[in-house]
């Protein structure tokens, strides 16, 4: 009795290669895609935060010029130390600064309250794309993010203070001397010390 000839796998196994391969090669592809769109969102959030801590910290140095521009002449500039309201000043065109310089565009604008903390919300959308990969869309996709950055008053006032005399300051710890009678507002300490600038979860 002759033995049947041994019959070889090869031939069925290279359309399981070639099937694996494409899979694999697919799934690098789209891992790649979702990498570019996580790296625009990054960057889109990036350029929000910076925009919207430039736009308080601009407002920052408005309430300190405005502060010293009271003490001495507004029996009440120690409201400027806890302020209900901001002025627009130069918030929004240094914004839209910061968001130039991450390569991105500020498409929305707005005064806010966070915590009773004042500030502002900043939207963006970056002037790059994800660019072109498997999923379709992309390559005209730009990416867009928000952020709300704050201005929190550091300093207490002792309760029995008379703001036309010699006013002592608690601010975290810095103590900040500030006499109507004698005063220049080179006499102020750096903003940071009278408001911290932060960004709002």
């Amino acid at each position: 009795m002759i033995p049947a000839p041994l019959r070889s796998d090869r031939g069925s196994t290279l359309p399981i290669y070639i099937w694996l391969t494409g899979i694999l090669l697919f799934s690098a592809f789209a891992f790649f895609a979702f990498a570019q769109a996580a790296s625009a969102r990054n960057g889109a959030q990036s350029a929000a935060d910076a925009a919207a801590l430039a736009a308080a910290q601009s407002a920052r140095d408005d309430l300190i010029e405005d502060l010293g521009e009271a003490v001495g002449g507004d029996a009440d500039w120690l409201d400027w130390l806890d302020p209900e309201e901001l002025e627009g000043g130069e918030a929004a065109a240094a914004a839209a600064a910061l968001a130039a310089e991450n390569d991105a565009a500020v498409t929305g604008f707005g005064d806010t309250t966070v915590a009773g903390f004042l500030g502002y919300e900043v939207e963006i959308q970056t002037n790059y794309t994800v660019g072109d990969s498997i999923i379709p869309g992309t390559e005209n996709q730009h990416a867009n993010a928000d952020a709300t950055a704050v201005i929190e008053p550091r300093c207490d006032v002792p309760v029995d203070a008379d703001p036309t005399k010699l006013v002592t300051l608690d601010c975290d710890g810095d103590l900040v001397n500030i006499d109507p009678e004698d005063f220049d507002l080179d006499d102020l300490p750096d903003a940071s010390v009278l408001f911290s600038v932060q960004l709002a979860e």
